[in-house]
């Protein structure tokens, strides 16, 4: 009942690249990962940057993984440390038979002193200067000429980084040629100094076909403008305001009157959240589909507007890009921290619709179903991911869409069915779903409205009378029954005789799976489900009531999602193990194994 600690092996290790936010490496990190990815190499890349604009340590993370894992390995095999003051940390965290690559400019006999990593010096600052004639060009092809040094170790095709290379600056000839140069010196200092390849090495594979390197606020981005939507705003906030960037762009190039180039589309930057959910519920009462990006400070801001928004049922999507909190909290740090917040955000009986992608391939169809969502049950629809998600390069499947795609709006009435009522009353539940029908401003004169967020009865009218209020919460409630039959069913993998399982959320999912082979592997076999949408299902309940232990994987202190399913489930808790990672990493599957393996331990020794 034990597992076997994952060893670096040919396209299995990962990489590790420490460097000074601000010095322009993003680009030679992402030519390097790239390349791998080109190589037909399953791949991916964590950014760990600090929330100033430069000077801090940063840190790139590149996993290598053959067998398609995507999660944080949770060790590094190859550090390239350019940061001298990381190097005592860069130094201890190689793993154990690993590699590290340092600019030897500077020797750094005295630091370097384990005698169980390999330290592999090159004097980058020194090759540089002796062949780039200005400073900032010094700075730049340093981190480029790394590159060359790990193509050298890694036996990586040099062809596909020289075509990387001409695709990003094939407008800037001298650019291309500075950077050709930097990346044939470093492989050229590694090949006559190291041996080459290094024990692992990266192998053309070709299983990345069929798949894209992207983030999540991009496809969530695209997401939106697939489902239709044409209005946004937003206050810039990390990790969220590169979703209203994508947005805006692919608008430029999607959303414009291509014989008047009249825009067909509106963007706002709000003066804080709070404004920027009024403006996304008023389009959405206008009958415009509209959202908002942002992040945990900003939906403590917004708790308002989606208390309103709920009890006039008014259609709005929002996008919580989770970051760490309390307060202001770690802004460049993932975490899954704000699922009570969002689930109950405002005051008095109030719940939310919220969908859980576990990847930037299902954000961008969690986007649309969001859309759907808002407009079929008339109430806020919140997307949480988390930065990870957000920011991060993921390998994701080619995104698919169906051209026979129509927008569910739900029960709008046109004007002809308006005419033909004896009398509009706004919320009046014809069907028994808890789901009223609504008009459109301007549709007919017969549909007009007033719209309340204070008391009001069935017919729209002000009330304060106690069986006319409650009369409307009920119908609230049973709208909630309906929703638990429109939110994406979850993931789940049963085996008959497998009493015991996992179950976790969003960006989990991949660590969790890695765990779970790994757990198997040593003789621990576990069930599995990912939630992917509040309110829970069926499938929920009983996959809790057929398992006797389920681990509730999840990255919050707090057990947010334990919690939820102990408030909204009739589980018990003594059947809730909780698998807490906090720390603002990204989870790896080595966390979930310890933790599995530690409850293990704890009933054998009861």
């Amino acid at each position: 009942m034990t597992t076997t600690a994952r060893r670096p092996g040919d396209n299995d290790f990962t990489i590790r690249i420490a460097n000074v936010n601000g010095t322009g490496s993003a680009s030679a990190n992402s030519t390097l990962m790239k390349s791998l990815f080109r190589m037909g190499i399953p791949v991916s890349g964590k950014n760990f940057f600090p929330s100033n604009i430069q000077g801090l340590p940063t840190w790139y993370e590149i996993r290598v993984s053959g067998d398609g894992y995507v999660a944080r390995s949770g060790r590094v095999d190859l550090m390239v440390a350019m940061n001298a003051e990381t190097y005592r940390k860069d130094h201890a965290d190689v793993a154990p038979g690993g590699y590290l690559v340092y600019d030897s400019t500077w020797p750094r006999s005295a630091l370097f002193n384990r005698t169980d990593i390999h330290v592999l010096g090159v004097p980058l600052s020194r090759i540089c200067n002796e062949n780039f004639p200005t400073a900032r060009a010094r700075v730049l092809m340093k981190n480029i000429m790394y590159v060359g040094v790990l193509a050298a170790l890694l036996d990586l095709d040099r062809d596909v980084i020289a075509a990387l290379l001409k695709e990003q600056f094939a407008a800037k000839a001298s650019l291309l040629e500075a950077n050709q140069k930097a990346l044939d010196l470093g492989y050229a200092y590694a090949r006559e100094n190291f041996s080459c390849p290094l024990p692992f090495r990266a192998r053309t594979l070709g299983r990345t076909a069929g798949h894209i390197m992207i983030d999540g606020n991009t496809t969530a981005a695209l997401g939106c403008l697939f489902a239709g939507a044409t209005v946004g705003a937003w206050y810039p906030i990390t990790p969220s305001t590169s979703l209203m960037d994508g947005f805006r762009k692919f608008c430029e190039k999607w959303r414009k009157d291509p014989e008047t180039g009249k825009a067909n589309f509106c963007i706002v930057q709000a003066e804080d959240e709070l404004a920027a959910a009024g403006m996304v519920m008023g389009a959405g009462w206008n009958g415009a589909r509209a959202f908002t990006p942002t992040s945990g400070p900003g939906i403590s801001l917004m708790g308002e507007i989606l208390g309103y928004a709920y009890y006039a049922e008014i259609p709005m999507v929002l996008f919580d890009v989770q970051r760490c909190g309390p307060s202001t909290g770690m802004p460049t740090r993932t975490q899954q921290a704000d699922l009570m917040a969002c689930a109950y955000a405002s005051h008095g009986d109030t719940r939310h619709v919220l969908l859980f992608p576990s990847s930037p391939e299902e954000a961008f169809y969690a986007a649309v179903q969001a859309f759907d969502l808002a407009e079929r049950l008339q109430t806020p629809v919140i997307v949480l991911t988390d930065l990870d998600i957000g920011m991060n390069d993921w390998m994701c499947r080619d995104l698919q869409w169906d051209d026979a795609y129509r927008p569910d709006r739900g029960k709008v009435l046109t004007a002809e069915q308006i005419e033909a009522l004896p009398k509009f009353q706004r919320y009046v539940d014809a069907d028994g779903d808890g789901i009223a029908a609504r008009t459109l401003p301007g549709t007919h004169p017969k549909g007009g409205f007033f719209t309340r967020g204070s008391g009001h009865n069935q017919f729209g009218g002000y009330t304060e009378d106690s069986a006319e209020y409650r009369e409307v919460v009920d119908r609230l409630l049973r709208k909630w029954d309906t929703a638990k039959t429109l939110v994406p069913k979850p993931v789940v993998e049963t085996s008959e005789r497998c009493r015991t399982g996992f179950l976790t959320i969003g960006s989990c999912d991949d660590a969790v799976r890695e765990a779970r082979d790994r757990l198997a592997a040593g003789g621990v076999p576990l069930d599995y489900l990912r939630v992917k949408g509040f309110p829970f299902g069926r499938e929920v309940q009983e996959y809790l009531d057929s398992h006797d232990r389920v681990y509730v994987v999840e990255q919050n202190r707090d057990a947010q999602l334990r919690s939820l399913l102990l408030l909204e489930t009739r589980t018990t808790q003594d059947k809730l193990v909780p698998v807490l990672h906090y720390d603002g990493l990204p989870l790896t599957a080595g966390f979930v194994i310890d933790a599995v393996n530690a409850d293990l331990a704890r009933g054998k020794a009861a």
